[in-house]
């Protein structure tokens, strides 16, 4: 391994080391968001609706923050302001006194999200040349989900022990660390400063057709808050046992994109076949089946298809779009994506109340009909991929 390629590596685990932080915080919160909601009197459609809302707040402002990134360079501005209240809006939730309340700290933690998302993602891509974007965001996204897995466990033995407010109450402490990691990775960064455009006019066509197929499948991709609130209400499983099926995602979230990170830099784009086989049946599974075991194996299927949106699908991005524009394709790539799923969710949400398998047949249908974008985007990949 070259001294760059090693510098590389070490700025990858830096930034990764905040992200495990981080995901211990709001993804512990987020496994129990739901059945909280639903706690302070929330209806499905609310909490499809705050899901699906929030998500979409957090996406959109990507669209700006990495375009404002491209334009001035100030990843590590953005970054500070959006880790703060990305983490401190998940602690804040143990005070909450109604689903309003609650709804708004939901909102803002997403957003903090959207602002340091494309900042990140643009800097990791820079490492990424040196050793592989495949590797590097599959190495990225097994430290973070190491925190989303741990995260539901501890909150899991909080809830077991004092409830759901005890639960978001002790995630204060991995909130803190995160920021505290967060000063120290920028230290580590070596590379040079990426180049500045922030034109969202000039992506390749293939880029374009890439969105069309992410936003399709993500639109039939069932939001966790919502398998809570189902689980909840229905009783099918213990309160505790919610954020360990959560955790149990995050396994394999992790494992999935780390393994998958090192095939796409071999394979390329034709990795995201792998995609609609892991998503589709997922929904259905939480939704139709009964019983543990089956639970398990949708939570285990939800978990492989959310590490590859989050590995794989990041990816593709630094593939197809040139390093000057790289924060502002990230950022268009994710408010695509957080629309789709918004307004996927807020459709989820409605169909619930007239049925769960109505919902199911929405989400079925949005995952074929991805397939059938899939196939027109990959013909095109002898003469476009790489």
């Amino acid at each position: 391994m070259s001294e760059a390629q090693r510098l590389a590596v070490r700025f990858v685990v830096g930034i990764g080391l905040v992200s495990l932080c981080a995901d211990f915080t709001y993804e512990g919160g987020r496994s129990i968001s739901g059945p909280f909601l639903g706690l302070l009197g929330a209806g499905p459609l609310l909490v499809g609706a705050v899901a699906g809302v929030g998500e979409f707040l957090g996406y959109l402002v990507r669209l700006f923050s990495g375009n404002y990134v491209d334009r001035t360079g100030k990843h590590w501005t953005l970054m500070y302001l959006g880790y703060t209240v990305n983490l401190l809006s998940v602690p804040a939730l143990a005070l909450a006194g109604n689903a309003a309340a609650a709804s708004v700290l939901v909102f803002t933690e997403r957003l903090g999200k959207g602002l340091r998302t494309p900042a990140r993602d643009a800097l990791l891509s820079q490492a990424g040349k040196e050793v592989g974007h495949g590797k590097v965001f599959g190495l990225h996204e097994l430290l973070d989900q190491m925190g989303a897995f741990l995260g539901p466990l501890l909150v899991a033995l909080l809830v077991a022990q004092g409830g759901y407010r005890l639960g978001f109450a002790g995630l204060l402490v991995p909130a803190l660390l995160a920021l505290m990691f967060l000063r120290r990775a920028q230290g580590l960064e070596q590379a040079q400063p990426l180049g500045r455009s922030g034109d969202w006019r000039r992506f390749p066509r293939i880029y374009y057709a890439y969105l069309v197929f992410a936003a399709l499948n993500v639109a039939g991709f069932a939001h966790f808050q919502l398998v809570a609130y189902h689980l909840g209400i229905t009783h099918q499983v213990a309160e505790a046992v919610i954020p360990l099926l959560f955790a149990l995602s995050m396994g394999a979230d992790a494992l999935t994109a780390y393994a998958v990170g090192h095939l796409y830099d071999r394979y390329g784009l034709r990795m995201l076949w792998v995609l609609p086989l892991l998503s589709l049946p997922a929904t259905p599974l939480f939704f139709l089946g009964s019983g543990l075991p089956l639970l398990v194996l949708a939570a285990l299927l939800w978990g492989a298809a959310m590490g590859l949106q989050e590995s794989l699908m990041r990816s593709a991005v630094a593939t197809l779009t040139p390093e000057s524009q790289r924060g502002t394709a990230y950022g268009l790539f994710d408010t695509a994506y957080g629309t789709a799923w918004m307004l996927g969710s807020l459709a989820m949400g409605w169909l619930y109340g007239i049925g769960p398998r109505f919902l199911v047949g929405f989400a079925v249908l949005f995952q074929l009909i991805s397939v059938v974008f899939l196939v027109r985007l990959t013909a095109r990949l002898p003469s476009e991929d790489h």
